[in-house]
């Protein structure tokens, strides 16, 4: 242009490219639309601003404040892709199973219906009553009346979303039992659905390991994750997110830590004080001196060992969420045994089973070097084969706890798998620490055990309430009736252990033989 021979092809070509004369709408509206200071005040956070920003917006058409223009828009489109889509809002968690936006509900709700039997009185009976207070045990039909054989629920109730019933007709009749519940189910549906709703959790992010000088206080969760810096959960929800997975590792540290909320006027019987004693002992070394150096050298003693027995979901947990126990005793270490036929359910696609080798017996997978203290070995086999061939041995009451998660001792359907272990454990003379679904299963357990045992059984701990039991409440998909929580309540039990005094014969004064005896 800045030369003064220009054939008129490349005039026409210049001038079509003219500069617009208007000015988009889109330019004028992320200025428009921010009424309010963009300062920073104390206790307040950018999200908070935004949020209060957006209810202003005056038509549905216009875009949101600070949208990018056409150009840079097209640039960030490919990065937005990447970021997870959410799902379900938090004012808008509840749907019907049936029905869900997510498929892996529905998918559930699938199995519900296939598998769980309507509750009402006039169908057969199909299990054994889960508690003395349960409605399809305390029910019956009037003799001579005819029942009717049992069919898969089908109905959904309209204010949890669940199937519960096998018709609108038997809803309604049995509705005041299904009332007693109806609020609980639909806390679990509003759970269940937070989890698939693609949001960012803040819960999930655990704390590492805790200096010397602050103490941890295990009254309760709240104290417990105040005094452990865990983010603040304000909000019941993300609370009982967060407990369902923290209650297995936290149950074994509140029972076997020195500041354990459990004590002698509490639960603690004198027979447990003194295999407790022995634990905190070893979990609670003193400190030796020992440095990075080569004058710092000191001998460790060996790791603590916690059998796992029965493993099921405990096994397929977090490996962040087991380090949360060895943070508690930040000078011992671990290891974890997980032991069980369904040790590796739901972990298929990680990696395969090893190959039984003379190196590796039983085909153990071995997870070492976890946060420097701990150490998860898993055994997907039977505990009383791995005692037979004397894998373990020998045990010893200072470094050595078996741990059970609900194993249902005394329910029909599972306790001939541990008629076999029960006098193993009672053999090692281990503590051997318990949880339940609901005082009704923990009883059965000890009713079971007492009788097993034949007076060979010390009760270490009496059943109660576990402080840290799982504050989000589950529901069983073969029974929609039936609600329990993770570690709701524990106990614990060992071998019996018998007290020899030497005898020496009678005394001088009795008998005049010099203080022995003929």
């Amino acid at each position: 242009m800045a030369s003064l021979n220009i054939c008129s092809k490349c005039l026409r070509q210049a001038l079509r490219y003219s500069p617009p004369t208007h000015v988009s709408r889109r330019t004028f509206t992320a200025s428009a639309t921010k009424t309010l200071s963009t300062e920073r005040r104390i206790h307040q956070a950018s999200r908070q601003r935004a949020a209060a920003i957006e209810p202003q917006r005056s038509t549905v058409n216009d875009p949101p404040p600070g949208t990018p223009a056409r150009g840079q828009q097209a640039k960030n489109d490919a990065p937005q892709r990447q970021t997870p889509r959410v799902l379900l809002r938090p004012n808008n968690l509840f749907h019907s199973y049936t029905r869900s936006p997510s498929p892996e509900i529905r998918q559930r709700a699938a199995f519900i219906r296939q598998n769980a039997y309507c509750p009402h009185p006039d169908h057969q009976p199909t299990r054994q009553p889960t508690s003395p207070f349960d409605p399809e045990g305390r029910k019956t039909v009037e003799a001579g009346g005819a029942q009717q054989p049992p069919r898969h629920v089908s109905h959904e109730c309209p204010d949890c979303g669940i199937p519960v019933s096998c018709c609108e007709e038997h809803f309604v009749d049995d509705y005041g039992s299904h009332l007693e519940i109806c609020d609980l189910l639909r806390q679990i549906n509003e759970d269940d659905h937070d989890l698939v709703s693609g949001r960012f959790f803040p819960e999930f992010e655990y704390p590492g390991v805790q200096i010397d000088e602050a103490q941890v206080n295990l009254t309760n969760w709240d104290t417990l994750l105040y005094s452990r810096e865990f983010h603040a959960v304000n909000e019941d929800r993300p609370m009982r997110q967060v407990t369902r997975l923290l209650t297995y590792p936290i149950t074994v540290g509140s029972v076997l830590h020195e500041l354990s909320p459990y004590g002698l006027k509490d639960r603690i019987l004198p027979e447990g004080l003194r295999s407790l004693s022995a634990l905190r002992y070893t979990l609670h070394p003193p400190r030796s001196g020992a440095g990075i150096d080569v004058k710092g050298i000191r001998p460790n003693p060996p790791p603590m060992r916690l059998f796992v027995l029965g493993a099921r979901a405990e096994s397929s947990l977090p490996r962040e969420v087991w380090l949360q126990l060895a943070h508690l005793f930040p000078r011992a270490t671990f290891h974890v045994i997980l032991i069980g036929p369904e040790a590796m359910a739901n972990r298929d696609n990680e990696f395969p089973l090893p190959e039984r080798t003379p190196a590796n017996p039983f085909g153990a997978i071995v997870e070492d070097r976890l946060g420097g203290q701990m150490k998860i070995s898993t055994y997907v086999e039977y505990f009383h084969t791995l005692h037979a061939a004397q894998h373990f041995y020998p045990y010893d009451p200072y470094f050595d706890c078996f741990v059970l998660f609900h194993p249902g001792l005394g329910h029909p359907a599972s306790s001939h798998e541990w008629t076999e272990t029960l006098p193993q454990l009672l053999e090692t003379k281990v503590p051997v620490l318990c949880t339940g679904y609901t005082e009704f299963d923990m009883e059965r357990d000890i009713a079971w055990v007492k009788e097993q045992a034949k007076g060979e059984a010390d009760l270490l701990m009496q059943a109660g309430e576990n402080r840290f039991r799982s504050l989000r409440w589950d529901l069983n998909d073969a029974d929609p009736g039936d609600v329990s929580c993770g570690n709701w309540g524990v106990w614990a039990f060992r071998g019996k252990r018998y007290e020899a005094d030497e005898y020496r014969g009678k005394r001088e004064d009795e008998d005049g033989s010099g203080g022995w005896g003929k």
